[in-house]
């Protein structure tokens, strides 16, 4: 198991509470934002990155 001290635990700690109130406040299912959060919960650096990459995104603007 990976332990994080000190800033880095601390923004990493920031980072993913971020995330996690983005997906609950995204319009994505409600199966999709379990999976996310599981993921987020379960392996803090890759499934913040993943989600960063991949997740849910806002409602994009057509002109």
């Amino acid at each position: 198991m990976v332990e994080i001290y000190g800033v880095g635990g601390f923004i990493l700690l920031v980072l993913n509470v971020w995330a996690i109130v983005s997906i609950i406040g995204s319009a994505a299912s409600t199966g999709a934002k379990v999976l996310w959060v599981l993921l987020i919960l379960l392996l803090p650096v890759l499934g913040f990155i993943v989600w960063l990459i991949a997740g849910p995104k806002g409602a994009r603007r057509t002109v």
